[in-house]
């Protein structure tokens, strides 16, 4: 028995369907993927990170948005809505879309049980195509664990793994600090399971 192919879309295709849609999809080099809902964990550190880059960053020639806000990565073909992105300088647009960044500076993630693997995997390798991209942050849902990566001088990546609630993320790229503990202010872990 054999399936049919997955459709193939332009990119403009994909940003027509996607701008009257009522749901959110990533396009992936000429196929569409429908983006996984978030739970309450997520929205809650989400929301957080926001509110505190938002204000270190009022005034500054850096900005934060949200992931209702596309980026485009030429290099791989690949339109996707990270959690959070931050620009510094005047926007790189793609196409001249007001509503479609085609560089950051740096990038949050908030992991999911559903999506970790490519947020760690493939989304980075994406995102380290950008010219400007420096940051790379991973906060996880399940724990208080963040995993923070960064742009050596020599275009290498250096990881930091971070799981002490009283620390301080340093994100030197825009010169804003994030506490931990704040993030998970509001976020109620499941108890572990246990197997009898």
């Amino acid at each position: 028995m054999s399936t049919a192919p997955l459709p193939i879309f332009t990119i403009d295709e994909y940003l027509k369907l996607e701008r009257a849609a009522e749901f959110r999809s990533e396009y992936l080099q000429g196929t569409i993927v429908a983006m996984a809902g978030a739970g309450r964990n997520h929205g809650w550190i989400l929301g957080e990170a926001f509110a505190q880059l938002h204000a270190q960053l009022r005034g500054k020639s850096c900005g934060a948005a949200t992931n209702d806000l596309r980026l485009y990565i030429e290099k791989y073909r690949v339109l996707t809505y990270p959690d959070i992105v931050v620009t510094c300088g005047p926007d790189v647009l793609f196409g001249g879309a007001k509503d479609t960044l085609a560089d950051a500076t740096l990038i949050i993630e908030v992991l999911s049980p559903s999506t970790q693997s490519y947020d760690r995997g493939e989304k980075f390798l994406y995102y380290r195509a950008l010219p400007s991209f420096a940051e790379y942050l991973l906060i996880s849902q399940d724990a208080i664990r963040a995993e923070h990566h960064t742009r050596q001088p020599d275009g290498a990546w250096l990881l930091r793994e971070i799981s002490d609630p009283n620390a301080i993320l340093e994100l030197s790229s825009i010169g804003c600090k994030l506490p931990l503990a704040a993030l998970y202010e509001r976020v109620e872990f499941d108890p572990p399971a246990f197997s009898a």
